[in-house]
């Protein structure tokens, strides 16, 4: 048996994967690999690069707890500007995503991790997606996790890669070609109702992203009948943190948590919400969440 930890993207929701992880520690489900795209990647790489215990998921959630927008997004005026005006094709530079990934990185490359690690970009000339398991590990991240028009795009051997979110969010089908028999899903949100709209233009964009991404996961859950066992925990809905807000990780952490042990102890087979389609998945365990209708 192969087990699969599939991480999606989500900006700052990113969080919400460390409180699903406490609960899958505690559970004895350990990964043999790992698939994620954008804050995915970001959280993938530092669990793949460890054990993975509840000593390792809590220090996940210490750089977490300590984590601010501008740690990550620093906006800098002239940098904005230029990417305003079309001199630059970013808002925001990577210097410190890049520095942040880089401190808690103990490996050069991805297949130096003792965890194997795959990471979904996207190509930005052919518009395809890409997933990345060898080569440089910090650049394979900052790849996945670059938001276009807000992060630069990663050179990857000649080719400029975005982030992956915004053409597989959910790269299950990954874990399914990389020969997985149990996939956990770790989404960071579902389409829920927002309490607020997205604040300032940038939380906009990611919200944006997000809404067009949750259309292409409805759909690929329609095609796991008999492929693999899949979990997919269950998101805080309804959501009311912004994916650029950074000030409430601590709060996203225990409301997963608790829902994610509520949802392993039930363990019950369950249909894929989706609004007006619904079908059974053999083996399946999905949270009671709408997701849109495939289009």
């Amino acid at each position: 048996m192969s087990v699969a930890f599939v991480l999606s993207g989500g900006a700052s929701l990113g969080a919400v994967q460390v409180g699903m992880l406490r609960a899958l520690a505690d559970e004895g489900i350990r990964p043999d690999l790992v698939v994620g795209t954008s804050v995915g990647a970001v959280n993938g790489a530092f669990l793949a690069a460890r054990d993975f215990t509840r000593e390792s998921v809590d220090e996940l959630a210490e750089l977490w707890l300590g984590l601010r927008r501008g740690q990550v997004f620093p906006l800098e005026p002239v940098t904005g500007l230029l990417g305003f005006l079309g001199a630059r094709k970013n808002l925001v530079p990577d210097r410190a995503l890049r520095r942040l990934i880089s401190r808690h990185a103990d490996y050069d490359r991805l297949e130096e991790l003792p965890t194997a690690l795959h990471v979904i970009a996207c190509d930005v000339l052919t518009g395809t997606e890409v997933r990345l398991s060898e080569g440089p590990l910090i650049d394979a991240v900052l790849a996945s996790a670059a938001i276009p028009g807000v992060l630069p795009p990663v050179d990857w051997n000649g080719r400029p890669l975005i982030d992956g979110g915004v053409i597989n969010n959910t790269p299950i089908t990954h874990a399914l070609e990389l020969g997985a028999t149990e996939i956990y899903v770790l989404p960071t949100a579902g389409p829920c109702t927002l309490t607020d709209p997205p604040h300032g233009a940038l939380g906009m964009l990611v919200y944006a992203t997000g809404l067009m991404v949750a259309h292409r996961f409805a759909a690929e859950t329609l095609t796991l009948d008999d492929r693999a066992g899949v979990t997919i925990l269950p998101p805080p809905c309804p959501m009311t943190v912004q994916p650029m807000d950074f000030g409430h990780a601590e709060e996203l952490m225990l409301r997963a948590e608790a829902d994610a042990r509520a949802f392993l102890a039930e363990r019950r087979p369950a249909v894929v919400p989706l609004a007006r389609r619904r079908r059974r998945l053999r083996a399946a365990s999905v949270p009671d969440c709408d997701l849109p209708t495939a289009s």
